[in-house]
């Protein structure tokens, strides 16, 4: 895989610039290279598949500065589709158009996915308390941190639990993060900001040198 073959990348990109809405063919050529010079660095049986979660976390810490076991592992496993264990080139294409560049909607449900832990289509209060304990601040020791921690969670249902079932739908996130738009990363960063994207897309984006 790390010696694609130009042609090969050239379909691939043909066919991805299609599926994927933010990434012209060009673009989309360079991110298959930039995949599989990563995948170079991937043992040859892991290659075969793609992107493992060790190597993805990696780019997640070294090149986005993401530091939160949780939403790392998240990010992971939402760019990740078909759950198995490995971000295919599709995956990591399809992924990053909404990861760089993904319209507000978009990133509405990429957080949405990402804080839903389990799965079942909801964030509960129990989520909520998992994802803030570690992104929060220790309180004085005097204080359970917990109790901190039950209080902020308190707020955000509060907040934004429009049809007063205890936890938040995807419906009910939508609403609160069109309303505030700051509140789309309220649980935990699950996305780049705007130096970061800036400078993985320069990195990414040069014209390929020939040597």
């Amino acid at each position: 895989m790390s010696a694609m073959n130009r042609k090969l990348i050239q379909n691939l990109a043909e066919t991805l610039c299609k599926q994927v809405k933010h990434f012209d063919k060009a673009e989309a050529e360079c991110l298959i290279r930039q995949f599989s010079g990563l995948l170079g660095e991937q043992a040859e049986r892991r290659a075969a598949h793609g992107l493992d979660r060790v190597r993805f976390r990696n780019i997640l810490h070294n090149t986005f500065g993401m530091t939160d076991d949780v939403m790392m592992d998240r990010v992971f496993r939402v760019f990740d589709k078909d759950n198995d264990t490995y971000v295919s080139v599709k995956e990591w294409v399809e992924g990053l158009s909404v990861f760089l560049r993904g319209t507000l909607d978009e990133k509405i449900k990429f957080c949405f996915d990402v804080y839903d832990l389990n799965g079942d289509g909801y964030i509960s209060r129990e989520e909520m308390i998992q994802m803030l304990k570690d992104s929060l601040i220790r309180q004085p020791v005097e204080e359970d941190p917990d109790e901190g921690i039950k209080d902020v969670v308190d707020i955000a249902l509060k907040k934004m639990d429009y049809d007063h079932d205890g936890k938040v739908s995807y419906s009910d996130f939508e609403k609160t993060v069109i309303d505030e738009n700051l509140l789309l990363e309220a649980f935990g960063n699950c996305l780049p900001d705007a130096k970061r994207i800036l400078l993985f897309e320069q990195h990414a984006f040069r014209e390929p040198h020939e040597h």
